[in-house]
């Protein structure tokens, strides 16, 4: 299969499973899409973030080896919402390396700040840091303090609603 080709045929559940479904648990392939999620043009990177996530759903440990190198494009300014949003979706779900907490930290927490950045990528963001709290307890009230202000700012449902669950998780 011509991965690229596949996924610029078609932007739809169908198709992202289908190739989901190809790459199936092949660390080989799985590799050709993180490369076409690091260095291809828009469309291609927005789109195999979305197979990525879907490939970590059910196989999380082939994310391990290329955990940094998503970190680092998530930490580059004027990266598409679809990578941010896919990539911290990722964090939630698969073990994140110690090495890689600070810079995880310090995402998460710039994007809870940022008023122009989306609903899920803070709802997911909020999640990660909850985890991350587990192991850095200092941080908890720093989650805390953020997560009132944007409460109080007209926050959406769906910030409410995860709000509510990150706040009960970290007391």
């Amino acid at each position: 299969m011509d991965l690229r080709s596949e996924i610029l045929a078609e932007h739809s559940r169908a198709q992202s499973l289908h190739i989901t479904g190809w790459i199936g648990h092949d660390a080989v392939r799985f590799k050709q899409l993180i490369q076409l999620f690091l260095h291809d043009e828009y469309r291609v990177v927005q789109r195999a973030a979305w197979i990525i996530s879907m490939v970590a759903d059910n196989h999380p440990l082939l994310l391990t080896p290329h955990l940094p190198a998503m970190v680092a494009r998530m930490e580059e300014k004027g990266m598409p919402a679809a990578v941010r949003r896919n990539v911290v979706r990722i964090l939630q779900q698969v073990p994140i390396p110690e090495n890689l907490h600070g810079p995880v930290m310090n995402c998460c927490f710039a994007f809870l700040e940022d008023p122009q950045e989306t609903t899920a990528v803070k709802a997911f963001s909020m999640t990660v840091l909850a985890r991350l709290a587990g192991n850095y307890p200092e941080i908890k009230n720093e989650i805390r303090l953020l997560i009132e202000e944007l409460l109080e700012n007209n926050a959406s449902p769906g910030i409410r609603s995860r709000a509510r669950k990150v706040l009960k998780e970290i007391q």
